[in-house]
């Protein structure tokens, strides 16, 4: 045995380590916001009463002002692409079976950009300033993935 081992063995235990179950709420904002993805294919913001910025995804507190966020505003299912990825390997994560890429869209509207999948996109073609629309999903489940994804307009 190593040096840095002894000591140890009474640390060691053959009891089978305790399992915990967590659930994760998105939260009144974010609950809000799915909720509207779901029921209406409404992508919505909320804006500082302050300076006005418009936040999509939907938050509480304005990241400049810190001012508390109680405006709802829709934004457009179309934006700019301002930045993205693409990954050359399949993903069961991402839900792709092959080339896949994610970006982030500043929709018409908001000030922030909307991380998300982008499909139907050769990436050859792909380019910053791109304009982008959201696909929904044929079957809308209350969560982000209601958006299916990106793809060029």
């Amino acid at each position: 045995m190593s040096q840095a081992l002894e000591g140890i063995a009474g640390m060691i235990s053959d009891e089978r380590p305790r399992v915990w179950r967590y659930s994760i709420s998105a939260g009144p904002i974010r609950s809000k916001f799915l909720l509207h993805l779901r029921d209406e294919q409404k992508i919505m913001g909320t804006k500082c009463p302050t300076c006005g910025r418009v936040y999509v995804p939907a938050r509480s507190t304005c990241l400049k002002c810190f001012e508390n966020m109680e405006e709802w505003i829709e934004v457009g299912d179309e934006g700019i692409l301002t930045a993205y990825t693409i990954a050359n390997a399949k993903s069961p994560v991402a839900g792709a079976d092959s080339v896949f890429g994610f970006g982030i869209i500043k929709l018409d509207g908001a000030d922030t950009g909307l991380t998300h999948r982008l499909g139907e996109v050769d990436p050859e073609k792909l380019r910053i300033g791109v304009r982008m629309k959201a696909v929904f999903n044929d079957e809308l489940k209350g969560d982000i993935r209601d958006i299916k994804h990106f793809e060029p307009v």
